[in-house]
């Protein structure tokens, strides 16, 4: 039998080996550098076992292993950035409750002030409304709960902590006198929209004010909107002071109102890769804009503001934006204690980073002292202003 030893390959076979070569060598190359991954991770986390294992069982006074936990894991978020941390259990509570934008209780709002729980805010409508509750009461008692020596935030706990519970009786003070209110629970919607007409000069100017971007935010402004919009507005502020922001769905429903589809609402940036997010919206707002904003302005109303000004030039008035362009997500360990960091970063439409930086205004206006001391639309000199630019954009 003769053997040949100088076969050659095809140039398909050659080809063939080549790619299946450097398939294995991928395939070889992946599988070793993630065994040295695990290996270098199950170090990490024995470590921190190892660690954890030493302290509570030589350290010289009893642990709260909780907190410990509640440490570690607050330790590891700080070393990201300033938006990514431990949430307390009750500012979760007030945080979710405000996102939500509504929830089942009374609908008032308490501040402790000189040991008394003090009424500075009645929803309308709510049971605490309806039943007759008023700015100024001071609650003395509810149920057999005496508030003496407690403070708003035990006022809020009693009313939360039975959702079972269906009925208060709420004893205030009044005037110097006692009065006694039976109120059932109900739903309660938070208000966070709030609009006017202005007149000025013959021009009807409306006004909307957007305090958080909640769940329940958008079917308030489109119904501020369209109110505004029957009464023949000549123009539109939305005033987006000292809001700090909330869901960027809600301000993106909000965009999908003012842009048609053509227009980018924002963009997305992660891992080196922007995504552009278009309006879902069937045409421009044509009226003049102004948006008011300050230095509590953040999140989810610089997206607003930003992109009403790269995208419809809105004039924007007032004092340079806090500068937070991150999203963060949320997550709970087993304890109940929840955690939030950062995994994304939002931009304008043009691609344009306003973290750290803010919304620097077109025309800046602090506020002034006699708004503080005397709070007006007269007193507003950033309202004034605004208002003052748009009667010289609409007498241009």
């Amino acid at each position: 039998m003769k053997i040949k030893k100088d076969k050659k390959f095809s140039n398909f076979e050659v080809v063939f080996l080549v790619i299946t070569t450097c398939i294995i060598s991928l395939i070889v190359g992946f599988l070793l550098s993630n065994k040295k991954e695990d290996k270098k991770l199950d170090q990490e986390l024995n470590e921190f076992i190892n660690t954890y294992n030493e302290i509570t069982s030589k350290y010289y006074k009893e642990i709260d292993k909780e907190e410990l936990l509640n440490g570690a894991v607050s330790g590891m978020l700080s070393t990201l950035d300033e938006h990514s941390l431990l949430v307390d259990k009750e500012e979760d509570e007030n945080f979710y409750l405000m996102l939500d934008g509504s929830y089942n209780g009374i609908g008032i709002e308490i501040v402790t002030y000189e040991d008394k729980n003090i009424i500075v805010g009645v929803i309308n409508p709510s049971p605490a409304s309806e039943a007759g509750l008023m700015e100024g009461d001071i609650i003395k008692q509810i149920d057999d709960y005496t508030l003496e020596g407690k403070s708003s935030k035990d006022v809020a706990s009693y009313i939360r902590k039975d959702a079972a519970k269906q009925e208060f009786n709420i004893i205030i003070e009044r005037n110097g006198e006692e009065l006694s209110f039976n109120i059932k629970r109900g739903n309660v919607v938070i208000k966070s929209v709030a609009s006017k007409i202005i007149e000025r000069d013959e021009k009807r100017i409306g006004y909307i004010y957007i305090s958080i971007f909640s769940n329940t935010t958008t079917a308030q402004f489109k119904q501020e909107l369209e109110n505004l919009k029957k009464e023949s507005i000549d123009a539109l502020i939305i005033d987006v002071r000292s809001n700090t922001g909330g869901h960027l769905t809600t301000a993106t429903s909000i965009l999908s109102m003012m842009l048609d589809q053509s227009n980018v609402s924002y963009q997305m940036y992660k891992n080196n890769k922007k995504t552009k997010h278009y309006s879902t919206g069937k045409e421009n707002f044509s009226l003049p804009l102004v948006i008011i904003e300050n230095n509590m302005t953040a999140s989810a109303a610089e997206m607003l503001t930003v992109s009403l000004r790269e995208n419809l030039n809105a004039l924007v008035i007032g004092e340079t934006s806090y500068g937070k362009g991150t999203v963060q997500e949320y997550n709970y360990l087993s304890n109940g204690n929840m955690y939030k960091y950062t995994t994304k970063e939002w931009l304008s439409p043009k691609g344009n980073s306003i973290d750290g930086k803010g919304i620097k205004p077109d025309i800046e206006v602090s506020l002034d002292n006699t708004y503080i001391e005397n709070p007006s639309d007269e007193n507003d000199n950033q309202l004034q202003t605004a208002i003052q630019q748009i009667l010289n954009k609409l007498y241009e």
